[in-house]
């Protein structure tokens, strides 16, 4: 079942998933650093910025640091004068560290306690799938959700269902029909709504 992947086939998927992030980010124009996105509270430079700083934790946590101890060294503005390379330097590292021999056995230290790292990994290659669709759409490029990683980010959520809205970090579900695609469910249960543009 696509939620138990892990190993090898994990770390594809992830760095699949941080890779199409990145060509997003690449596609950026110019003067689409402030647009709106599908978080309505985010531009597409703050988006972007969210999934930079949320990279930037990664090789810190696995290193064994609490998140007490990284403290704000990640907060505010992240990206500098180059966007593009400021994500990508960031990605980079966090693919490396989850990469690294032994990484994903460990247990890291999370803001809401004590995970896995496998499940780290699983929870960031959710984000990033589903950030990248935020994007896509923020920019005006194609958002298609590779099927794939529609299924296993599906598959990761759909347990947590119940209390996805309630938590704060998403909006209520979007009824989608019951015969659709995984992609479609996928945004349904995130609370995004394909026919709603950005920023509303």
């Amino acid at each position: 079942m696509a939620a138990h992947l892990g190993g090898p086939a994990l770390l594809a998927l992830h760095a699949r998933a941080l890779e199409h992030f990145g060509d997003l980010v690449r596609a950026v124009p110019a003067d689409g650093w402030r647009a709106p996105t599908p978080c309505a509270d985010w531009t597409v430079r703050q988006l972007v910025g969210h999934l930079a700083s949320e990279q930037l934790w990664v090789p810190e946590l696995l290193a064994g640091a609490t998140v007490a101890e990284v403290g704000d060294r990640f907060d505010g503005d992240v990206l500098g004068d180059d966007p593009a390379a400021a994500w990508t330097a960031a990605a980079d590292a966090a693919r490396a560290a989850f990469a690294g021999p032994g990484a994903l056995e460990r247990t890291v230290q999370l803001s809401y306690g004590a995970r896995r790292a496998d499940g780290y990994a699983r929870e960031m290659t959710v984000d990033a799938i589903v950030h990248a669709w935020d994007l896509a759409r923020g920019i005006g490029a194609d958002a298609t959700i590779d099927p794939a990683a529609a299924e296993f980010a599906l598959a990761e959520l759909t347990p947590q269902a119940g209390a996805l809205a309630s938590s704060g970090l998403f909006a209520e579900p979007v009824p989608v029909p019951a015969d659709a695609d995984a992609a479609t469910r996928l945004l349904g249960l995130v609370g995004r709504d394909p026919a709603r543009p950005p920023g509303r």
